[in-house]
């Protein structure tokens, strides 16, 4: 992976938000319990972009307050909630996008925090974990951001994660993956892996 240089001010705001992760307060949304009041014509592209009925949303604040009220319901499918209702909205990929990376550190020490779409700021680690999906659009990398919801990884920054890839083995068997925030992130067996 090529390293940005020092200066890089995104570079820099994200490295400085290494150690401010977590610390951004969200709704209760797991406590909040209304009736379900059916569908709005609100969906996430595979993109990351919101559109209601049939638009784009093209005011970030109001998408940030959707995103801090999304929740993954039991049954798989994807609510906004408030204390007073809850409805099903239409997602295609994840509901979020992880668009920028700072990377610290190497191996075992690694730690790597993304920014996702809607600005969560989110540390790769045990909690947060990277998962891996090899199909028919090649390989594509989910982040664990909260609740069972998923930022789908950028494509250039898929490219970078790959890059910092090692072969290690887990109960008997070799992987390709890589360290961040001390947890060991497979990628993919390595006999699958070319």
């Amino acid at each position: 992976m090529t390293q940005p240089p020092s200066d890089d001010p995104a570079l820099a705001r994200l490295s400085a938000a290494l150690g401010e992760v977590g610390k951004r307060g969200l709704p209760p949304v797991e406590r909040w319990h209304p009736e379900h009041c059916g569908e709005i014509d609100i969906r996430i592209a595979a993109d990351g972009t919101w559109f209601h009925n049939g638009s784009a949303i093209r005011r970030p604040k109001l998408v940030r307050l959707f995103a801090s009220i999304l929740r993954k319901e039991p049954d798989g499918s994807t609510v906004l909630v408030t204390p007073a209702e809850r409805v099903r909205i239409q997602v295609e990929d994840a509901p979020f996008a992880a668009v920028e990376m700072a990377v610290e550190g190497q191996g075992e020490a690694r730690r790597i925090a993304f920014r996702t779409n809607v600005d969560d700021l989110v540390p790769a680690d045990a909690e947060h974990p990277l998962r891996f999906i090899d199909g028919a659009e090649g390989l594509k990398p989910y982040l664990h951001v909260r609740r069972d919801l998923w930022a789908l990884v950028s494509r250039s920054l898929t490219y970078d994660l790959v890059e910092m890839s090692e072969e290690r083995e887990i109960d008997g068997q070799r992987w390709f993956g890589l360290w961040a925030g001390g947890h060991f992130h497979r990628i993919a067996p390595a006999g699958e892996a070319a």
